[in-house]
């Protein structure tokens, strides 16, 4: 169950792109308004969730859970009947706010109850799950799309939604950290600080990057984060608390996931595009050619997985982004307007085995860098780099791809995707070089082995149901 919820909210990161060149032709918009779609739901995901880990903390994890549920559903629909492109944005961003709920006690709930012994497989079924969703994105959009219309990849979540709201009340126990506090001045910095820098990065060719709300965004952006990381150091009860990041694991493991989906993300926005804009495929055709690399994690992960217990997760992890970013970089060197499928097709297979090395091992590797009463907040800023990740990759790729080229023709299309995919390939190369930080085989990080310190709450749990 928490599973399939963290499916349809991983899911909606990508299921978008493939659909992105019909939303244009239906709804309008300049390139501004096509990344908006993408990084309304990303950015509004990530900056709210370690706010929805800690509102489920306060108020119990399966009533946020299902609230979070309710309004990504809801979300879907509106979505689905946006008339406009600023309609579509808006409910992008709720969408956002919902998942950004329920997504990081997904994992949390999945801890608690699943036994010690059996938690490492668990979680990384779950790490494939999710990496699948990702992986699907384009495909199921893109068939979605040319088969029905664009508005079925938000009325697939809808049905999915209705039916596990019943389902999560039934078949969850209900759980709460006594004592925990909601950080509001921390939730609102980041929100702000990220706002602000990915508005400058995205309006930065439209407006100049001298223009007074790019240099707005960009300074207060930064001044924003810079205060929300000296109020993690600073505050009894922070959101993030700063501390965890002295675990060299966890630094490596979030860094490294926050530059992966960087590159991933925004070069994925470019390439869905230039499949069907340059190469004249149809949305499906499209998805269908990126099947080497966004399904390679179906017949990687599981081997990935066997391999993590065999040799620790940092090799693996380490491997598979030095082969994503290998992939990204082949796509470089071999893009032109009228390039072949079969020139592509061995950096689709590279970057589709370097995504399945990746995702089966990380979550594994994230909670053994923490200790139990850190795993709910380490969920959440885990996943929340991601996304901030994801949505800096579109924003600066497609500012990059708007400087150096454009939507003119398709050589123009060509000359701005190819500059943006090296800055993909060198971001998720240097996230492979984070990656050799984490711990190796048979290493016990000492964070994941203290006990809560004397203002952590132990996780208390109500006798409502079992969860079976």
């Amino acid at each position: 169950m928490t599973g399939v919820a963290g499916f349809m909210a991983a899911l909606d990161n990508l299921v978008v792109t493939t659909a992105l060149p019909a939303v244009r032709e239906d709804l309008g918009g300049r390139l501004e308004d096509l990344e908006w779609t993408v990084n309304a739901y990303t950015l509004t995901f990530a900056v709210l969730l370690m706010f929805g880990a800690a509102l489920g903390d306060r108020f119990g994890r399966r009533r946020l859970f299902i609230v979070g549920l309710t309004v990504f559903t809801g979300a879907s629909a509106a979505a689905a009947l946006s008339p406009g492109i600023d309609a579509l944005i808006a409910a992008r961003a709720v969408q956002g706010v919902g998942a950004a709920i329920m997504m990081p006690l997904t994992l949390t709930l999945l801890t608690a109850a699943v036994p010690a012994a059996r938690r490492g497989t668990a979680l990384g079924i779950y790490g494939a799950v999710t990496g699948l969703a990702v992986a699907s994105g384009p495909l199921i959009g893109g068939s979605l799309t040319e088969h029905i219309s664009w508005q079925w990849i938000f009325w697939l979540n809808v049905p999915i939604g209705l039916a596990l709201i019943p389902l999560a009340r039934l078949r969850l126990a209900e759980s709460t950290a006594p004592g925990s506090r909601l950080d509001l001045p921390g939730t609102l910095l980041i929100s702000g600080g990220l706002f602000g820098i990915v508005y400058a990065l995205v309006n930065a060719n439209a407006e100049g990057w001298t223009s007074a709300p790019v240099l707005t965004g960009l300074i207060a952006g930064t001044a924003l984060v810079g205060g929300f990381v000296h109020h993690g150091i600073r505050s009894t009860n922070p959101v993030l608390p700063m501390r965890l990041f002295r675990n060299r694991g966890f630094l490596g493991i979030n860094l490294a996931g926050l530059l992966m989906f960087l590159g991933m993300f925004g070069s994925i926005f470019l390439l869905s595009q230039f499949l069907q804009g340059v190469a004249g495929y149809s949305p499906t055709e499209a998805g269908l050619r990126m099947l080497p690399w966004t399904g390679m994690p179906m017949i990687v992960a599981p081997i990935s997985g066997i391999l993590s217990d065999r040799i620790g997760g940092r090799p693996v992890i380490a491997a598979g982004l030095a082969l994503q970013a290998l992939g990204l970089g082949w796509f470089a060197v071999v893009l032109s307007a009228d390039v072949s499928y079969a020139a592509q097709l061995p950096a689709l297979i590279l970057s589709g085995i370097g995504m399945g090395l990746y995702f089966a091992p990380a979550s594994s590797v994230l909670m053994s860098t923490v200790a139990p009463a850190d795993q709910g907040k380490a969920s959440g800023t885990n996943t929340a780099l991601r996304e901030v990740g994801g949505a800096l990759g579109v924003a600066v790729l497609a500012s990059v791809f708007s400087a150096q080229g454009g939507y003119r023709s398709p050589q123009s299309f060509t000359d701005g995707t190819i500059p943006a995919l090296w800055i993909g390939a060198a971001a998720v190369a240097l996230a492979a070089a984070f990656a050799l930080l984490l711990p190796g085989r048979g290493a016990v990080s000492p964070a994941a082995t203290t006990a809560p310190t004397a203002g952590s709450a132990p996780v208390t749990r109500k006798k409502v149901s079992a969860v079976r």
